[in-house]
């Protein structure tokens, strides 16, 4: 190890560094709003959803042209797009079909449960969140090709050469970019055994960034599919990696990586149908709790950001972010009791002990009791109709900020920390401070809960919205948020989505706030009626396409990421 740390320090002190420094402004600029009597794309960076469009253009679906924004986003994106990830991809075809693709990673088959606990049974700090030994099993590429495989129009190559060529011939990096690849240099030295394409001493905007190991990656999967990823010289490179930082993922769980088709999960709520991810992804069920559990409730009376319907809200946030601590996992290894949880006599129960002018309190409110039978903020999120009418709404992560930290040397892409997403130990917060228990807990193979939340929503049987984000433990509540501004407050979607948000996770007992959501007035009933609150810069970062009752398209990205694009045909 002390010959290959060193062996780092002398090629980081002479490497050739892919960027260089432009005068030129940007050529790109993000859209926030855009409509389309055609199609829409909208994703996070205005290079990718413009690869999504040109896709539509050639003939390409929705299917094809969210795999295509996603190889692209691994690219111009890399503190979250990713091929070293994995996410959940909802899809409704325009016949009314729906479809869910789980390609979320696994813990590793030397993985255990006490893999990050000291001797004396307490979590070592950072160790399932940074370096080699917190990353899962990736799952992106495979799953891409498996929605391609099942739904594709377009030749693969197609969909995968608008991402080779930004790899290879490189982009100029935006601001905001610069900034965060500053702040991370300190973490790419300590964490890698190799040199990279993002270690430079001082970034800028404009500089271009190039990644011709990235390239070549890519190549590889456009030449041999997923055996291009999971076998020969890639999935070599990623074990190296492994064994030099001391990491546990081996070809034995690269070649046994397999996406898995799911039954979408699907409510109602007042007239619209609402179509979301099931486990590993807690974020369809406590999506759908929480709808049920306000449903009673006269919120547009109430109206938007009023103390009632604040406080209502938080109130079944809280109890559906108890359940979800208690009961959902990965269904593979753990028997959900979804049917339970999303049954309405329960849920009403669940809101029985809600007093209109009293914040409950975490400590008694628990998760919910019934009889079972014998069950980041750092994420990126796409949403997509074509001109046929199909939807996708994908949402993809590494978890953190560049997850690891760890690129694997010689392929050119970051690997995640989502190992940090299963519970540690039981009522231990992770780094977003959700809690979890046995039905999360580490298991060899196991995928690790997600609060990924891909939605998209019918009314009268008719596409009406494709909406997700992302945005950690506060994803779930932002699309119930943007959700419920539209068709209970009566806001436009991009008002909706530019709207302040808040926040119950159940633990810590606690509303955050961002700086822009409610009034003083309101904070202030709410504080004394009992709630805590905590303001926050910002939440989730939602991407949603509406469709209008003209039949046209708007399209909105979110604020709160300045290249969040929309992008009509």
């Amino acid at each position: 190890m002390k010959v290959a740390r060193h062996l780092f320090l002398v090629l980081w002190s002479v490497q050739i560094i892919y960027a260089q420094k432009t005068a030129v402004p940007l050529p790109y600029a993000a859209t926030k709003t855009d409509t389309s009597k055609l199609a829409m794309v909208v994703a996070p960076h205005p290079l990718a959803s413009q690869v999504g469009a040109k896709v539509l253009r050639k003939g390409g679906n929705a299917v094809d042209a969210a795999i295509a924004v996603q190889f692209a986003m691994a690219v111009v994106y890399p503190r979250a797009g990713n091929l070293g990830g994995g996410g959940f991809m909802v899809i409704r075809m325009n016949d009314g079909q729906t479809n869910a693709l789980d390609y979320r990673e696994k813990a590793p088959l030397a993985a255990h449960r006490n893999m990050y606990l000291d001797s004396l049974g307490n979590p070592i700090p950072r160790l399932s969140q940074d370096g080699h030994l917190a990353a899962g099993v990736p799952g992106t590429v495979a799953g891409l090709l498996e929605a391609h495989r099942k739904y594709g129009r377009l030749p693969l190559r197609h969909l995968i050469d608008p991402a080779i060529k930004l790899a290879a011939q490189g982009f100029p990096i935006s601001e905001a970019e610069a900034a965060r690849l500053n702040n991370t240099q300190e973490a790419f030295r300590k964490f890698n055994t190799r040199p990279s394409a993002f270690l430079k001493p001082q970034w800028q905007a404009g500089d271009l960034l190039v990644q011709k190991d990235l390239a070549a990656t890519l190549i590889r999967i456009r030449q041999k599919g997923a055996a291009g990823f999971y076998e020969g010289k890639t999935a070599q490179l990623i074990v190296q990696e492994m064994q030099r930082g001391k990491g546990i993922i081996t070809l034995e769980d690269l070649k046994a990586y397999r996406p898995v088709w799911r039954t979408p999960l699907i409510g109602q709520y007042k007239g619209y149908r609402v179509i979301s991810m099931p486990p590993s992804s807690s974020g369809g069920v406590a999506l759908l709790q929480m709808l049920q559990m306000v449903e009673p409730f006269n919120l547009e009376q109430y109206g938007f950001h009023s103390t009632k319907a604040v406080h209502i809200m938080a109130e079944a946030e809280r109890r559906a972010y108890a359940d979800r601590a208690e009961f959902l996992g990965d269904t593979d290894f753990y028997k959900v009791p979804i049917d339970s949880l999303l049954n309405p006599t329960y849920l009403k129960r669940r809101m029985a002990d809600f007093q209109p002018d009293k914040a409950s309190a975490s400590t008694s409110v628990g998760a919910g009791k019934f009889q079972l039978s014998k069950e980041s903020f750092e994420t990126e999120h796409t949403s997509i109709v074509d001109v046929q009418g199909n939807a996708v709404s994908v949402t993809t992560t590494l978890n953190s900020n560049y997850g690891c930290k760890v690129v694997v040397g010689g392929a050119g892409f970051l690997l995640n920390n989502e190992m940090d997403d299963f519970s540690v130990k039981p009522g231990v917060p992770n780094q977003f401070g959700l809690v979890g228990n046995e039905a999360n807990a580490i298991e060899p193979g196991k995928r690790m809960l997600s609060s990924m939340t891909p939605t998209i929503v019918e009314k009268d049987g008719q596409l009406f919205m494709v909406l997700g984000a992302p945005g950690g433990s506060t994803i779930i509540t932002a699309v119930f948020q943007v959700l419920l501004n539209v068709v209970e407050f009566g806001l436009d979607l991009d008002t909706a989505v530019n709207a302040g948000r808040f926040h119950h996770q159940w633990l810590p007992d606690q509303i955050l706030i961002e700086e822009n959501a409610l009034s003083p007035e309101v904070r202030k009933e709410l504080e004394a009626i009992g709630h805590k609150l905590q303001q926050v810069r910002y939440m989730a970062v939602i991407k949603a396409i509406q469709k209008l009752p003209d039949g046209s398209l708007l399209g909105v990205g979110d604020p709160r990421n300045p290249d969040d694009d929309a992008e009509g045909l």
